[in-house]
């Protein structure tokens, strides 16, 4: 019991609950049970993209480029359905160009060993370039968007499963896939360790090199789903669809346990600091926040999460020694 108190899924959750409360008690229209469940088409595409990005910083790693590769992704579906290419291939080739760009960036990071920091803000702005110059192939130029989609396809934007949004049960199921493949699968522990110690990993027997790819492919991928699951919610493919969800997914990382120095994170810490953030953002919103304000409480959030993280990590380690000096007084 005192192992679920002390964890910080639990003061996730906490902080979650009292959000909710302080926005309702000034807007009680806030906690309209639809309005929470149907609001969360606008932010669950965060969410979409922060879960593999924790994968990615607990192997020992960090990606800034999916912004780009959302619009990117998005984009090459518009332009194959523009060019008449059938609604499952056109999903398939969007899917594919996501897992390449974060291909891509691996292979660039481990090749010429510079930080991953530094090569995907490079590739942020490759893939935002290569997404205008892309839509430009009909003729959509600048941030110009590409529509015109299938029925099935819009409609998936606005679709239901069991009453829930289809873009929440997707992501719902995404969740729960990672979790079962961090927490319980040998893959997951080997993301584990690659972050903790990448050497330690290599004398263990772990191909490093490809334990941290699969990562990149994994947010890349993710980040396709996320320009296709925004494109039917919107109606249209824009190459800026994902400049607003940077920011966001990383403080949904950090703020969910994923240590920007690798080996540590939480899939459900993730989920949880997803609800969080975006339920932040419509809170203020709902009670008449400029949005330019609230970006900048958003950037506070961050910093406040690495702080919280950091300060939660140095106390659980002081309360480890105090029970350790503790017992050996007693066997005195």
């Amino acid at each position: 019991m005192k192992k679920l108190v002390f964890r910080w899924e639990t003061a996730l959750l906490a902080m979650l609950v009292l959000e909710l409360a302080v926005f309702g008690l000034i807007n009680p229209r806030f906690l309209n049970p639809p309005n929470l469940i149907y609001g969360t088409s606008d932010f669950v595409q965060i969410g979409i993209v922060a879960l593999p990005l924790t994968l990615v910083i607990i192997a020992g790693g960090i990606d800034v480029s999916f912004a780009s590769v959302i619009g990117l992704a998005a984009i090459v579906f518009g332009v194959a359905n523009f060019f008449g290419v059938p609604l499952p291939l056109a999903i398939g080739l969007a899917l594919g160009v996501g897992a390449l760009c974060g291909a891509f960036n691996a292979a660039i990071i481990h090749l010429s060993k510079i930080q991953p920091l530094v090569v995907t803000l490079g590739s942020l702005y490759l893939f935002q370039g290569t997404a205008t110059v892309v839509s430009g192939l009909v003729g959509a130029g600048g941030y110009e968007g590409i529509g015109n989609f299938p029925e099935a396809f819009n409609a998936f934007g606005y679709a239901e499963v069991a009453g829930l949004p289809a873009s929440l049960v997707l992501f719902l199921g995404l969740a729960g896939l990672l979790i079962l493949l961090l927490h319980f699968t040998r893959f997951g522990r080997s993301v584990f360790l690659c972050g903790q110690s990448d050497k330690a990993a290599r004398f263990a027997g772990i191909a490093v090199t490809r334990v941290q790819s699969l990562t990149y492919v994994a947010i890349g991928a993710c980040a396709a789903v996320a320009g296709l699951v925004m494109s039917a919610y919107f109606g249209s493919a824009r190459v800026d669809l994902g400049a607003q969800t940077l920011l966001p997914a990383v403080t949904a990382a950090v703020l969910g346990g994923a240590s920007i120095y690798g080996g540590r994170g939480s899939i459900i810490g993730t989920l949880l600091a997803t609800f969080v953030i975006g339920y932040f953002q419509q809170g203020l919103q709902a009670i008449g926040v400029p949005s330019q304000i609230s970006s900048a409480l958003s950037g506070g959030l961050l910093v406040m999460a690495v702080a919280l993280r950091h300060a939660s990590t140095v106390l659980t380690d002081v309360i480890a020694v105090a029970r350790q000096s503790k017992a050996r007084l007693a066997v005195k």
